[in-house]
């Protein structure tokens, strides 16, 4: 537990601060741990905030039920909170630039705080304080108290992290098949076996003139399970994007893969003995033949929803990850045309169009084939990147978006 004073008094002039779309997820073994940082400002967000600060928002851009007071909660992201202000949530600059001046660090608001909407002359800011004597100067004097929160109770996350924090390390596009057909295998269960669960053991190899692993001194290394690679081909050009592998589970290895002499009719001969590796974790049942990939490093990932600075162009929708369904849903994951080479980032937010449909118009006494426009469905946020493709979670939907709709700037 840590104990944190609050100071006894604050300015109403300043502005309330601290509302950047931005968090981290810190993942350390299975522990699920969302944590805020102090991811880089840009110079552009920055002057963005600034004038924003000056100016205020202009009532155009708030949301149209933007509340005039709000009291933030436990299980809120800062996705929702922006999404109640503001038309478009990603513009996080503009609502940083509201409270400017308040809060040093603009990555982390915390359950308990209450958001004031002062929408006088023609602007919309956000405050500490509601009614007369706003941008006075004044200060409000408040009795000093203390709070005890847990140590890992910090700032709201973005979204849920609960949402990809499995996509963080589960899935894999691979660049080309060979990647997975090269990889060590399975080659048998103890008992005999067929198929494989978590607590059961297996033998591994790899391929030969590679062992899979010698031994090693130091924590047991795990390895992700998967089976056959599904080419991600562009909707609109044809293009392989690269190989989604279908994720099994984990294993961890035991004891590294070794050779033996033995003799047979005689002669003495150099037998391999395969890698012993346990079944950690198990989301279908692995056989022999499933293929190992190492476990990605762990990382610190922040997001800061936000608009592409380039163009998106021909971006479409792949597929729905692990689903055989075409209609994608709120919260679902998706693979996407655009990765790294395209200059697609994580945090960056794409909005869903569907596209016209083409229809022959008969009203005007000819036929003629026409193509209606095409219509927003939602957006979504990419959150892990790859050279071709990426994923991406599915903010919100206002349609019916499917597998191939388009993408386009918000």
């Amino acid at each position: 537990m840590k104990k944190v004073s609050r100071h006894p008094s604050f300015c109403p002039s300043a502005v309330l601060g601290g509302i950047a779309l931005a968090s981290a997820l810190g993942l350390a073994g299975t522990a699920r741990d969302a944590r805020a940082q102090n991811y880089p400002i840009t110079p552009a967000q920055r002057a963005t905030a600034q004038q924003t600060a000056q100016q205020g928002v202009p009532l155009s851009e708030l949301a149209p039920n933007a509340p005039d007071e709000y009291t933030v909660r436990r299980g809120d992201t800062l996705w929702a909170i922006s999404r109640l202000f503001l038309r478009s949530p990603w513009r996080w600059p503009e609502l940083w630039g509201m409270n400017l001046q308040d809060i040093a660090n603009p990555h982390r608001i915390y359950p308990g705080q209450v958001l004031y909407l002062d929408k006088s002359n023609g602007r919309a800011r956000l405050a500490l304080r509601r009614g007369e004597g706003f941008g006075s100067g004044g200060t409000i004097k408040l009795s000093p108290r203390t709070r005890y929160e847990g140590a890992s109770d910090l700032s709201l996350p973005t979204i849920d992290p609960n949402l990809i924090e499995a996509f963080l390390t589960e899935p894999e596009i691979l660049d080309d098949e060979a990647t997975l057909a090269q990889a060590p295998r399975i080659v048998g269960a103890s008992d005999n076996r067929v198929l494989l669960t978590r607590g059961d053991r297996a033998y591994a190899r790899g391929v030969p003139g590679a062992p899979l692993l010698l031994p090693v001194d130091g924590p047991l290394p795990q390895l992700r399970v998967f089976r056959s690679a599904t080419p991600l081909k562009d909707p609109g050009t044809g293009e392989i994007l690269g190989y989604e592998a279908q994720y099994l589970g984990k294993v961890r290895v035991e004891r590294g893969e070794t050779t033996e002499n033995q003799m047979q009719n005689g002669a003495s001969s150099t037998m391999v003995v395969p890698a012993t590796v346990d079944v950690m974790a198990a989301r279908e049942e692995i056989r022999a033949g499933d293929r190992l990939l190492p476990e990605p490093p762990r990382q610190l990932v922040s997001y800061v929803p936000r608009a592409p600075q380039l163009p998106i162009e021909g971006g479409r929708i792949v597929s729905v990850y692990g689903n055989a369904v075409s209609y994608i849903g709120q919260n679902q994951i998706v693979s996407i045309n655009k990765g790294l080479r395209d200059g697609i980032e994580s945090g960056h937010v794409l909005a869903i169009l569907k596209n016209g449909e083409t229809i022959v118009d008969r009203t005007g006494g000819t036929k003629e084939t026409l193509k209606l426009p095409n219509e927003r469905a939602g957006l979504l946020m990419v959150f892990r990147t790859f050279e071709k493709a990426s994923y991406a979670l599915v903010l919100e939907i206002s349609a019916n978006p499917r597998a191939g709709d388009l993408l386009a700037n918000p």
